[in-house]
């Protein structure tokens, strides 16, 4: 694909002010003798330097308030190194330099606002990114995953979006894509020779092959819950009656007061949500309104919105009140399993307030729990707490990584991250199912082929292969992009 855009842009890559260099960026073909129009080299200039080399120089600039003036001398703004890239060996397949200069604002602001004089153009977000897509230096799915590196907040989302931006997730895609084409060449065979009725592939075979290029498509797509999981952090819903500690619990792990706890009932009426990394792993915890009957029509509300993230929650945090009445628990205990899903999530009751385990309706309210836990075929966790205190946390967060990698069990493989691949990878699904009834059932050639073609232009459109319409879907896919990448 021919990259549309014939003129040069600019962009700050690094934030200013952070750091002791900013970076301003410029790619296109006019970007050398823009940048010679507004660096002094020591020696030579940019236009007839060497790719790969790096030159020292200056940046002059007029005084405020004195442009026009004949008599005022230029005043040195900074001294910079310039990197010089030739096309096609750079990031987008162009003509690029990169300026190196203090990380200051203003500098950073002076310089742009020259190199737009000289006949820049301050760039798009993501547009240098998007340029080496449309330049053949990578894919569409690589291309994206370029913000996921930027982004990527841990060691295991990390992974996954180096592996994508390599090409990993790329190569599963080429080879699904030359499974479809292959079928689908020798489908329409058939079609030119219609009239001589030939088959040119066997139709059990081809169903085989069609079994297993959907198996394929479907455990990608069915990567994309890990994979987010991985991105985003593993959902943990703190669910239990009003006053439990919920919130408490959420305070002390966040480590500042995050969520509002008083003594009164049903003071959380709505999830509040948290990430926090545990040795690399990210967590998303949800802190829900408290579950008890309520005449308050806001607060149950907020009960209903609990029991839905308990059930999208991949983990459960049962908060229990040890110090509670039995009947109360009992209660409490049998809503929770009602809507615990032992099947697909992980459960570990937290007894809070075990500081006060003397508390003679403790070893009662142990007998509850322990029955309650014995009725189920699932294992459930019991941990001891005193979120108030802190006692038993890190045993609660060592038991969260344990049970991340039975949810993540292998984090070297090949994770969807990606809404729009997801959903790709859906459609490509879909059409291929219909493929296949449509072979069972005797369906003439022509519409098995069409049903083939859908499924490739799923995969196509993840890897931006023969796009119908590029520009819209380009400009969805970059606008997120930060500037200068």
């Amino acid at each position: 694909m021919k990259n549309l855009y014939q003129d040069t842009i600019v962009a700050p890559a690094t934030t200013p002010g952070t750091g002791a260099i900013s970076i301003v960026r410029l790619s296109g073909p006019d970007c050398f003798w823009i940048v010679d129009a507004v660096v002094q080299l020591t020696r030579g200039t940019v236009s007839d330097a060497d790719a790969y080399t790096i030159h020292f120089g200056k940046v002059y600039v007029i005084p405020s308030g004195a442009e026009g003036e004949a008599s005022v001398s230029p005043a040195l703004l900074d001294e910079v190194l310039v990197s010089v890239f030739r096309a096609p060996h750079s990031y987008t397949g162009e003509d690029a330099v990169e300026i190196s200069t203090h990380a200051s604002s203003y500098i950073v602001q002076e310089l742009i606002g020259l190199l737009l004089k000289a006949g820049a153009r301050f760039a798009e977000p993501g547009e240098f990114t998007r340029r080496a897509f449309l330049n053949g230096k990578m894919d569409l799915a690589q291309a994206e995953a370029v913000a996921d590196v930027i982004s990527s907040s841990t060691a295991a989302a990390h992974r996954v979006a180096m592996n994508q931006l390599k090409g990993g997730f790329s190569k599963e895609l080429a080879r699904l894509r030359s499974e479809l084409l292959e079928m689908a060449s020798l489908l329409e065979l058939e079609l030119d020779f219609s009239e001589e009725d030939v088959e040119f592939v066997d139709r059990e075979k081809l169903l085989g092959l069609l079994d297993t290029t959907r198996a394929h498509v479907d455990r990608l797509a069915a990567s994309f819950h890990q994979g987010n999981m991985i991105k985003n952090g593993v959902p943990v819903a703190i669910v239990g009656a009003a006053n439990a500690g919920k919130s408490t619990l959420l305070n002390a792990l966040v480590g500042e007061e995050r969520a509002i706890v008083t003594d009164i009932p049903g003071t959380t009426r709505d999830t509040i949500e948290e990430v926090i990394n545990l040795e690399g792993v990210l967590f998303r915890f949800i802190d829900t309104a408290g579950i008890r009957e309520s005449q308050d029509a806001v607060e149950n509300l907020g009960i209903e919105r609990s029991f839905r993230k308990l059930s999208e929650a991949e983990v459960v945090l049962g908060m229990l009140d040890v110090t509670s009445d039995s009947e109360d628990l009992a209660v409490q205990l049998a809503l929770l399993g009602q809507h615990w899903n032992g099947r697909f999530q992980k459960l570990i009751l937290l007894l809070n307030k075990s500081d006060l385990m003397e508390d003679p309706i403790y070893n009662k309210n142990v007998s509850v729990i322990n029955k309650f836990v014995s009725s189920f075929d699932y294992k459930v966790d019991i941990l001891n707490i005193s979120a108030k205190k802190g006692q038993g946390l890190d045993a609660l967060k060592q038991r969260l990584l344990a049970l991340e990698k039975d949810i993540i069990p292998n984090q070297d493989s090949t994770f969807v991250t990606n809404v729009r691949h997801y959903d790709a990878l859906r459609q490509a699904s879909s059409a291929l199912l219909d493929c296949r009834t449509s072979l069972s059932r005797g369906i003439p050639s022509d519409l098995v082929a069409e049903d083939l073609r859908r499924a490739l232009a799923s995969i196509n459109e993840i890897l931006g292969t023969d796009l119908l319409d590029p520009e819209v879907i380009l400009h969805s896919i970059f606008r997120n992009h930060c500037i200068g990448k």
